[in-house]
This record gives structure tokens, C-alpha cells and sequence, in this order.
């Protein structure tokens, strides 16, 4: 970012007075008990809270003559030893200002902090809405927890605007009936090229896909991966180019997994999960649940999968998010019914989770709709009782403001308190 700075001493040069650096503002807390201190030193702006572990405080500047539509490149580097969780204990925020009023009460939160050691950083680069005038940067302490955080530099800069981020979700309506586990394969590889004449990114296709509408029990159904099931599968991702989400019973050694495997546009199987959670119809079978909640690179952002009785449990797509999920893709035998007789039902439940967490869900199921959820749990997509596939673009680099609280992918991170969470992993 070589470009001027719009922030007056960013760099925090001490002043001969010791008080801190000029056009930045201390703000406190209304409770003066929970005021952290800040002073100026010759390595930067301090913030500390020796006797109150859950102090806080900060500095605050503004800057006039924004463009409305401008990009600002945005960076601050610090160092915070003795800071237990930098991500929830040191905020970098910016507030978009018209005539002196914000845009939105909660603004936005720069990316970060990246940490090597106790050195940090946050950067990123934010648009001006059109609207605003001016703008407004905090450097913020929140909970230091007997540590502290030195301020070395924080600049403000215009830049360039970040390209798009587009990808072309599909997903699939379908359910075979009188047929066989290679008759379905079949069926949901035409599917496959009818998302890439749509021109799909990645599809996801139903659960249970051998199994469903043949007779068969989970075990007469199931498959080894690789096996013949993905090679043709494979085959259909590679001629259309595009990422693939399945989900079958594999054969492993001697044990029965409910698994989604996931293709990449060369048709290789790129990873795969085992189904965690497990229904009677299930584990009556003998059906061994998985252990684990990966995530997966694509070419486009980062991707989980879980299967059908996940998503009646938060914690597995919270896992999924926290790991950096930026879409959730669901093989799902049903439901996702409409709220009926004022119950949740499954719809609701999926446009849930994708707020809950800030990330996009596709379910995609034999009972009910296939959907395409995004970040705030609109309906993006819906297959509304209709056979065939279903789709929407999005932009994963857009980010979609709750009113009050802000980007909640960008907040939740900040404000979860794990350590108050132990039930949650305790058998009972």
C-alpha cells in the first residue's frame, strides 16, 4: 500500500507531553471500573488493564472527503504479548460516516489478525458505500486478560476494489423410483451435465443416491470409494468441469459408512465425509458414524459437506464455519418442508444455520425442496416441487451487513466464549 496515508500519524510518534498522538480520540467505557489504560511510548500506543481482566478501551480517528464507491486499503500492525486470544481481544474497525452520522451502527471489521508470535496484523481493502463522506477507524482492546497490545502502525489508503468472487451454485431435485443403484448413477450423472449446460461451478447431488428407490438395504447398496460409482461420477464432473457433490453408502474393510465424496473439475475425488450424526434408520443398520468435519479448497473458496441428520445439530456447521467454510453442501434425504402448524420445519431449519454461521447452505433432498440458502437465510434458489436442477450465483466476497450487529461471519468469531461451552463436548 504505497499510496498516502489518509490516517494523521499512524505511525503513533510519541509526544513530548505523553499524552497520545494528535487526531486520534481515547474512547472509554461508561463503567469506569472497566477502563483499560492507554498511553503513548516510544514503540507505539499502549492499551493495558493490569487490575481489570476484563478492561477495555481505544483510539479513534475520522477522516473527511471520502468518495462514495472508493476502495481503501486498511492495515495495522501490533504486537500483543501476554494476549490469549488476539482474535477476540483486538478489534480494527472501520465506520463508514455521512455528514458525521455512521451507515451502519456496528461498521465493518478489518480481516484478521493474522499472528507470528505476539506480532499481528490486520489488512484488508473496503468499498465506501456510496453514500458516505467520511469514515472512522478504531483500534479497540476488549478483555486483555492481564496482557497487552502495542499499537505500531495503522494506515489508511485508496486502492484498487477486490474482484468479484462469483461461483454458480446448482442443486439437484430427484427421486428414482423402481430402479436400480446403477440406474441412479446414471440418472444423477445426466444431472451432472445438466448443471454444466447451466454452467455451474459445483452441484450437489442427494444422499443415499444408490439406494434410494431400488428395494435395497443400505448394505445390499453400498459401495467402495473409489469404486464404480465414482468412477462414473468422476467421469461426469471431468466432461463438464465442474466440482461434484455425492453421497452414497461406502464399503470400507468391514465397516458401513453413509459418506459425501467430492469431485474436483477433473473429475478426481478430491476428499470426502462420513456422516457424523445418526439416525435410527441408521445405525440400526450398522451403520459406524464418522469422527471428524473437514473442509475443502476449491478453485473458487472454501467448502464443507454434511449429510441429511447434521443439520439437526448447531455444532456441526459451526465446526464447518470455524474452520472457514464459506458454503455447507447438505445430501439430504428430507425434509425441507415449509413451517407447518407452526412448527420449524426443515426449510426454516436450513435458512437457520446459514445465519447462525454467515455461510451458504445447499441442501440438497428427496423430500421437500432443493435449496440454496445464503448468509442472512434467504432463499436463493428452491426447486419449489419441480424435478431438475436449480441455481443461483453469488459473489463469496460480498459481504451482507445484519442490521445492528454487522457481518456476522466477520463478528461471531469474536464475541463466541468457548471456554463457557464445556457441556457441549461432555457424554452423557
Amino acid at each position: 500500500m504505497g499510496a498516502d496515508n489518509l490516517l494523521v500519524n499512524g505511525d503513533f510518534p510519541p509526544r513530548s507531553d505523553g499524552g497520545i498522538p494528535s487526531h486520534w480520540e481515547i474512547w472509554t467505557p461508561a463503567w469506569e471500573n472497566a477502563c483499560c489504560d492507554i498511553r503513548a511510548t516510544d514503540d507505539g500506543l499502549v492499551m493495558s488493564s493490569a487490575d481489570e481482566q476484563y478492561g477495555v478501551g481505544g483510539v479513534d480517528q475520522a477522516v473527511s472527503g471520502i468518495r462514495g464507491g472508493q476502495a481503501h486499503g486498511v492495515s495495522v500492525e501490533f504486537e500483543a504479548p501476554g494476549v490469549s486470544s488476539p482474535v477476540r481481544s483486538l478489534l480494527a474497525r472501520v465506520t463508514w460516516l455521512s455528514e458525521g452520522a455512521a451507515l451502519h451502527p456496528a461498521g465493518e471489521f478489518v480481516s484478521g489478525p493474522a499472528m507470528d508470535g505476539a506480532a499481528g496484523r490486520f489488512e484488508d481493502v473496503l468499498v465506501a458505500p456510496d453514500e458516505a463522506d467520511g469514515v472512522r477507524v478504531s483500534l479497540e482492546a476488549k478483555w486483555l486478560m492481564g496482557g497487552s497490545v502495542t499499537w505500531k502502525a495503522a494506515r489508511l489508503v485508496e486502492t484498487e476494489a477486490p474482484p468479484a468472487r462469483p461461483v454458480k451454485i446448482a442443486t439437484v431435485y430427484c427421486r428414482p423410483r423402481d430402479s436400480t443403484p446403477e440406474r441412479n448413477i446414471e440418472l444423477y450423472c445426466r444431472h451432472i451435465d445438466d448443471a454444466g449446460d447451466m454452467g455451474a461451478d459445483i452441484v450437489c447431488l442427494p444422499e443415499g443416491m444408490t439406494v434410494i428407490g431400488t428395494g435395497l438395504n443400505y448394505g445390499q447398496s453400498a459401495q467402495p470409494i473409489p469404486g464404480p460409482a465414482t468412477e462414473r461420477l468422476g467421469a461426469a464432473a471431468k466432461r463438464n468441469g465442474l466440482w461434484v457433490v455425492a453421497c452414497f453408502n461406502e464399503v470400507d474393510g468391514s465397516r458401513l459408512y453413509n459418506t459425501a465424496i467430492l469431485f474436483d473439475r477433473d473429475g478426481r475425488i478430491a476428499g470426502k465425509y462420513r456422516k457424523v450424526h445418526l439416525p435410527r434408520e441408521e445405525w440400526r443398520q450398522g451403520i459406524t458414524p464418522g469422527d471428524s468435519y473437514p473442509v475443502f479448497d476449491t478453485d473458487f473458496g472454501r467448502i464443507a459437506m454434511q449429510i441429511c441428520y447434521d443439520y439437526f445439530f448447531p455444532e456441526a456447521e459451526t465446526a464447518f464455519a470455524l474452520a472457514g467454510a464459506e458454503i455447507i453442501f447438505a445430501p439430504t434425504w428430507g425434509t425441507t418442508f415449509k413451517d407447518r402448524e407452526g412448527r420449524v420445519q426443515g426449510e426454516n431449519m436450513f435458512r437457520v444455520r446459514a445465519r447462525d454461521n454467515g455461510v451458504y447452505m445447499v441442501p440438497s433432498v428427496f423430500d421437500g425442496n432443493s435449496l440454496i440458502v445464503d448468509p442472512l437465510g434467504r432463499v436463493l434458489a428452491s426447486s419449489d416441487g419441480k424435478d431438475g436442477v436449480f441455481a443461483a450465483e453469488v459473489d463469496l466476497n460480498s459481504r451482507d451487513p445484519l442490521w445492528w450487529v454487522g457481518n456476522w461471519r466477520t463478528l461471531a468469531p469474536r464475541h463466541r466464549m468457548p471456554e463457557t461451552y464445556g457441556a457441549l463436548t461432555e457424554s452423557t
